[in-house]
């Protein structure tokens, strides 16, 4: 099965590279939408469904932390997994994003491995 992702930085450089690394990694993906923050992906989202989000936490705009408050807060987008991808590997920080209702978070910088790992886990993928 090929799942839908959006990819949420608001660096062009990095969302070009996450999806690079997905595709790298041999993630099945038929489509891949970009936002450079919270508000522009909350927009997308009302049009196009995905299966999984992968955002970062320091962006302009609306960053990562109130895009997640929004999507726990929105009855049909709630159940979309959103995966972390940031630089802050602290504990707090971690469980700031998953009290907020991430169901992931991968550290920067990580492996093509890793980070498929993290989605098939998330989307619940069973093992080869």
């Amino acid at each position: 099965m090929a799942y839908r992702v959006l990819i949420v930085d608001d660096s062009p450089a990095m969302r070009t590279f996450v999806r690079r690394v997905i595709a790298m990694s041999g993630f099945e993906m038929s489509s891949c939408f970009e936002a450079s923050n919270g508000g522009e992906a909350l927009e997308l989202l009302r049009h196009e469904w995905v299966d999984a989000i992968l955002t970062d936490i320091n962006m302009p705009e609306m960053d990562g932390q109130e895009f997640l408050r929004r999507l726990s807060e929105d009855e049909m987008l709630r159940s979309i997994p959103a995966i972390v991808i940031s630089t802050d590997a602290t504990m707090h920080r971690i469980a700031v994003m998953t009290s907020l209702g991430a169901r992931g978070y991968v550290t920067k910088p990580f492996l093509p491995e890793t980070l498929r790992a993290e989605l098939e886990r998330t989307l619940g993928v069973p093992c080869d």
